[in-house]
């Protein structure tokens, strides 16, 4: 018998596969029976990725994000060739704390189109008509407990992650009709090489702390990954709208 969560080789495009939650998404995704469209901006580490993944067939697309003109046909043109895709997983963002002193319009400008606009614009060439399976599909962004929560010197990073989640809900109601769901995720504070690198910054002492105020302790790649297949997965078709929080408990304080 096979898993309730088999996608049974439906195609699922995941952003950010480079590496972190993106990597880890399209490895649980593959473990599942996706075929995976691995989407970043280095060839090379999408080429690394991609060995690690469970079965053959899947496929990388190297793309700037932030290159917003170049999605929609660079969808569309692969969409020729691999068929009718099922999914999306738009994991990639940025992010950069500092104090409101510190923030210029450019940084800001940078997070709101990796973060905001080039998943909207995914979703957009994902979800047209001659692109996903007619039968529906799913879309699914990774957002952040700090677009629930405040955090100093997370101001222009919580107003993007924020706008995902606000976005998901109007984008539910919009595509329900054609029965592709939208919902999104928040992880908390995982462990990536990014967030490694963060916290070797500090001391033992605000490393501790930081753990504190997750009472499962931190998260890995992988918890974050198991709970996107299973918003993602067909068998799931009855979730849309919802705005997941996989964070150890953070929120819960």
């Amino acid at each position: 018998m096979s898993s309730f969560l088999d996608f049974g080789e439906r195609w699922v495009v995941v952003t950010g596969a480079s590496s972190g939650l993106g990597r880890a998404c399209a490895q649980e995704l593959s473990a599942h029976g996706a075929r995976v469209l691995l989407v970043g901006r280095d060839r090379s580490t999408l080429a690394s990725t991609r060995d690690t993944l469970t079965g053959t067939g899947h496929e990388t697309l190297a793309l700037d994000l932030q290159n917003l003109e170049a999605i929609a046909s660079e969808v569309a043109r692969i969409a020729q060739d691999l068929g009718r895709l099922y999914g999306l997983c738009h994991a990639a963002g940025m992010v950069e704390t500092g104090p409101l002193a510190a923030m210029t319009p450019e940084t800001v400008r940078k997070m709101m189109t990796v973060n905001v606009l080039s998943g909207l614009e995914l979703a957009r060439a994902v979800a047209r008509r001659n692109v996903m399976d007619p039968e529906g599909g799913s879309l699914l962004f990774v957002s952040s407990v700090y677009g629930i929560v405040g955090a100093a010197g997370q101001s222009a990073y919580s107003a993007s992650k924020g706008a995902v989640t606000a976005a998901v809900r109007s984008l539910s109601i919009e595509l329900a009709r054609r029965r592709i769901r939208v919902n999104a995720i928040s992880p908390g504070l995982v462990m990536t090489p990014m967030t490694e690198t963060a916290l070797a910054a500090l001391s033992r002492e605000q490393v501790a702390a930081i753990e504190q105020r997750h009472p499962l302790g931190l998260g890995t790649p992988a918890d974050v990954a198991r709970a996107a297949v299973f918003l993602l997965a067909p068998a799931t078709r009855w979730i849309t709208g919802i705005d997941l929080v996989v964070d150890g408990g953070y929120c819960a304080q």
